[in-house]
């Protein structure tokens, strides 16, 4: 989430490869893909350490194969998948847990994926006790890694453009940080440079002096050392903003399905808090954005960030919306609140009405 928001705004073969896709999808198991974009593809890959929290990841005549695969069957074959991500984003979130064990508590129900925000300039090393922590309550830890330096807060950061990550100005310090993931061991997923698709972060194209082009390669950079140093637990979410009025178009910003292991997006419901915005549904935040990204590739897709204000409009019915917009949408398949008090109440907390109708539908959704 950014404070810079704009608007919201042959036949045998081919059947074997099919199956192992669909296989692979059902489980949702990472796999380990070849570091260089023109190794030779394999037929499917082999499940890792990621564990049912990651995409399938087998390689590109699989995937082309499973993008003949109408939409309606996807969403069919949904309903016989494992539980549902159920996400959040606290404060305190990966040093101190105490808000997210007080929502496990009221909601009756522990999130299976806890996020949390990491900047280059600032960050070192990789949070192996945070991430330890994390997972000791049962939550896979996701790091939405930001190269920059949040401090300035605009996008002109020079340091860090796109083409410096793409020509290896930060190889060495990715590459701690890839030993230090493969040495943690357990899963761990990465948004890498979300919300692409806007003007509020350094990373984006169309400022910071980054050019078309530039997005995909400074993430086939970074993903590469993971995978050269065999960090295979790190699961990897290409998580772009909901398209808005000028919004960079999703196709030339995707890395391709050999470098990504699921995708998302972040959205809210501004509701008029920030300048030509208004009350949105679920769907209407969301819908157009899914529908892009489910024609874009069939990885499996999650909603990396969401929110709801409170004191605007009726929150609680936004969120009962939600959880019903959801069960038609089987297709999505996890989901991360932002329960923070930021530009406006986001929280889950922010009345008892709004925390009554989360209760009432996380229960389901993550089962």
């Amino acid at each position: 989430m950014s404070h810079l928001h704009p608007l919201p705004p042959r036949r045998g073969l081919r059947r074997a490869l099919v199956a192992t896709a669909l296989a692979a999808v059902t489980t949702l198991g990472v796999g380990a893909l070849p570091a260089v974009a023109d190794a030779a593809p394999a037929p499917a890959a082999a499940a890792s350490a990621a564990g049912p929290l990651a995409a399938d990841t087998v390689d590109k005549p699989v995937t082309t194969a499973l993008d003949r695969v109408s939409r309606t069957t996807r969403k069919a074959r949904a309903k016989t998948l494992p539980a549902r991500v159920f996400g959040l984003a606290v404060p305190g979130a990966p040093t101190e847990l105490s808000e997210a064990d007080a929502l496990a508590s009221s909601l009756g129900r522990r999130a299976t994926q806890l996020t949390f925000y990491s900047s280059w300039h600032y960050a070192a090393d990789f949070p192996t006790a945070d991430a330890r922590r994390v997972a000791s309550t049962g939550a896979v830890p996701e790091v939405t890694w930001e190269p920059w330096d949040p401090a300035v807060g605009t996008p002109d950061q020079p340091a860090y453009s796109l083409d410096r990550i793409a020509g290896g100005a930060f190889d060495a310090y990715v590459t701690r940080w890839a030993q230090q993931v493969k040495a943690y061991g357990a899963p761990v997923a990465f948004r890498f440079a979300h919300e692409m698709n806007g003007s509020w972060y350094p990373w984006s194209e169309g400022v910071n002096g980054n050019t078309s082009g530039d997005y995909v390669a400074a993430w086939r950079r970074v993903v590469g050392i993971f995978r050269s140093v065999g960090a295979t637990n790190a699961i990897w979410t290409w998580t772009p903003n909901v398209p808005f009025p000028g919004s960079v178009a999703l196709p030339g910003l995707y890395p391709g399905d050999r470098w990504v292991d699921r995708v998302g997006l972040d959205g809210y419901n501004w509701a008029g808090l920030i300048p030509s915005t208004s009350w949105q549904s679920f769907g209407e935040v969301f819908g157009p954005g899914l529908a892009q990204l489910t024609s874009l590739t069939a990885k499996p897709v999650f909603i990396g960030e969401v929110g709801c204000p409170e004191g605007v409009g009726d929150k609680a019915g936004w969120i009962r919306d939600m959880w019903a917009y959801l069960d038609q949408h089987r297709e999505v398949r996890g989901l991360t609140w932002f329960h923070f008090q930021k530009e406006a109440d986001w929280r889950i907390t922010s009345s008892q009405a709004s925390h009554d109708a989360f209760r009432a539908g996380v229960g389901a959704f993550a089962s």
